[in-house]
């Protein structure tokens, strides 16, 4: 009788971690496609000193509906920023590194955070709650040592 219990328990405890297993696999190797993000349609792209950035933007409802989770509730802010860096010699991702990212607002207030390296490409949530044009400015180190940076302008609507 022991032995079916635990055989039960061990089934139903891997069947509880079968949709974070899911979850996962959504996103492990997609680099630039994390999040359902389509390169062609990237809030900005741009080369610089031989690495692509790609930056996506979206809101967080859409980014945790790719991640197939719910919403939390008490969260302000309104979009995921991710930027993936390719380096265009040797073709391939690169995923370490230090990036940081302000974001003027239309009103002109700032928000300034650490993107986190995880899944490929490094990202940050920020509160884009009013409509307008946001100026993205991103500095960046990546595993060469060398500082780079991009600015773009990205509109809410």
């Amino acid at each position: 009788m022991k032995k079916l219990v635990l055989i039960f328990a061990a089934i139903f405890g891997m069947a509880a971690l079968a949709p974070l297993a899911i979850a996962e696999s959504h996103h492990v190797g997609h680099g630039m496609n994390y999040l359902g993000n389509n390169p062609g349609k990237s809030a900005h792209q741009e080369v610089v000193d031989g690495v692509k950035a790609t930056f996506n933007i979206q809101t967080m409802k859409d980014a945790m509906k790719d991640m197939g989770m719910e919403m939390p509730k008490g969260v302000k802010e309104t979009h995921h920023l991710s930027v993936s860096f390719n380096d265009m010699k040797k073709g391939k991702a690169i995923t370490e590194g230090e990036v940081l990212v302000k974001i003027q607002a239309p009103d002109k207030s700032e928000q300034t955070k650490d993107l986190s390296a995880i899944h490929g490409h490094f990202g940050a949530d920020f509160e884009l709650a009013k409509k307008g044009k946001y100026g993205v400015m991103c500095r960046f180190k990546l595993s060469d040592g060398k500082v780079r940076s991009s600015k773009f302008w990205y509109k809410v609507k």
